[in-house]
């Protein structure tokens, strides 16, 4: 069987708005109220999409999730017409689309039964999310149905777990057992923690994982306070090397003896707060990038337009890239839309190390497929969306259709 990491990207869905709904994500909370286009946000997803096939990578795609939510809606006595405007944004959001939140996965080769575990995220801290876990689990277990694989159900909400986006592995190559790197949260000062280290532990036992080869890691508070909402916005793993700001992790050096000890060739690679300060990397999204390694072996780091736009983190780029460190390519993407709403690259996926060939082959895509994903998206998507039109019975009319189209499109029905 051939390991390779699989790219999951969730397609952003055709209820796309900026209703600031996300407490601690400060792009979300800056954007508030501004409107949406849904339709380029869709395409800029395919394009960045487009870029890692033409690297060489295996690509997979998420759907967005049913909007309005109403069975969420019914269950609190409402419908998507009487429900209040903060009610109406949590049932419409499409915030399913940041696929790194999907869920926590650990590939075969760190499991006690050899089989690849994938957990679904309860996201219990923000409401809009709090209901994405029924659909997500739903798809998981259909995209990966396999016996290869083992879909969990959600931790209990007692304990907030936000998936993949605070979870990094680090290996000599994907295909070799690794060691798992559980990051939470403790306090945020004005934010709140969204990563509980109970859920983290939880997700170690279910997986199966050996507990000399998983390391739980505290973000640091300064991060969280500053926007760092999930690790991923202050830090990010791929095969031997940890790329990091200096300001991630509370106790950074246990953090790096331990992969030290425990990752055949380990790298560290750190953003000095002097060079790139702390407000700097969460603004452009430095870290919320995808690291990647390409069938070139060239180690690549796909980061925003904002981030080359950004002095100070551009100058660091080059200044790494020229200095011949681990880090050997770096591909910029228009992932505007996203990110005006405080999801970079790295938010836009969810990576799962499996071989190809066990996955359901209607979530992954090639250039053709991506061209019958975009001309759907062209003629259904809307144009734009202010979030107070999210009770037009016409724009609802509108998001349902566009859902249907992107599913039948694909082969997969109505669910």
């Amino acid at each position: 069987m051939s390991l390779l990491e699989i790219n999951f990207d969730g397609i952003v869905g055709p209820s796309h708005n900026y209703a600031g709904l996300s407490f601690g994500n400060v792009a979300s909370m800056r954007h508030a109220g501004a409107v949406s286009e849904p339709r380029a946000a869709a395409l800029q997803g395919l394009d960045k999409m487009r870029s890692n096939l033409a690297l060489g990578l295996t690509q997979g795609i998420l759907l967005p999730h049913p909007r309005p939510h109403h069975a969420w809606l019914a269950k609190l006595g409402a419908t998507i017409e009487s429900a209040d405007d903060t009610l109406a944004a949590n049932a419409m959001s499409a915030s399913a689309m940041w696929a790194a939140n999907a869920a926590t996965v650990s590939p075969d080769p760190d499991t006690a039964d050899g089989r690849c575990h994938l957990t679904v995220a309860n996201l219990r801290t923000m409401p809009h999310r709090s209901h994405e876990w029924p659909a997500t689990l739903a798809q998981l277990q259909t995209a990966f149905a396999s016996d290869v694989f083992t879909v969990h159900a959600p931790v209990p909400p007692a304990f907030g777990d936000e998936g993949a986006a605070n979870h990094m592995r680090l290996a000599p190559s994907h295909g070799e057992a690794g060691v798992e790197v559980f990051v939470y949260g403790v306090s945020g000062g004005a934010f709140p923690a969204r990563q509980h280290i109970e859920a983290s532990r939880a997700i170690a036992r279910l997986h199966g994982l050996d507990p000399d080869r998983v390391i739980f890691a505290e973000q640091s508070e300064e991060a969280i306070a500053a926007g760092a909402f999930h690790n991923d916005v202050v830090a990010v793993a791929n095969e031997r090397v940890l790329f990091a700001h200096e300001k991630a992790f509370a106790d950074k050096q246990s953090l790096l003896d331990a992969c030290e000890r425990l990752v055949r060739g380990f790298e560290y690679v750190e953003v000095p707060d002097a060079e790139v300060p702390l407000a700097d990397a969460v603004r452009s999204y430095l870290f919320n990038a995808q690291l990647v390694t390409p069938p070139d072996g060239q180690p690549t780091l796909i980061i925003p337009n904002e981030a080359q736009e950004t002095p100070s983190v551009w100058r660091w780029v080059e200044a790494h890239v020229a200095g011949n460190g681990p880090i050997r390519r770096v591909e910029v993407v228009d992932v505007r839309q996203s990110m005006a709403n405080g999801g970079g690259p790295a938010c836009l996926r969810l990576r799962v190390v499996a071989d190809p060939a066990t996955v359901d082959q209607r979530f992954l895509v090639d250039e053709a497929a991506l061209d019958r994903i975009s001309e759907i998206i062209g003629r259904y998507w809307p144009e734009q969306i202010h979030h107070s039109e999210l009770q037009n019975p016409a724009l609802i009319q509108d998001v349902e259709a566009a859902r249907g189209a992107l599913l039948d499109g694909l082969g997969l029905g109505h669910g």
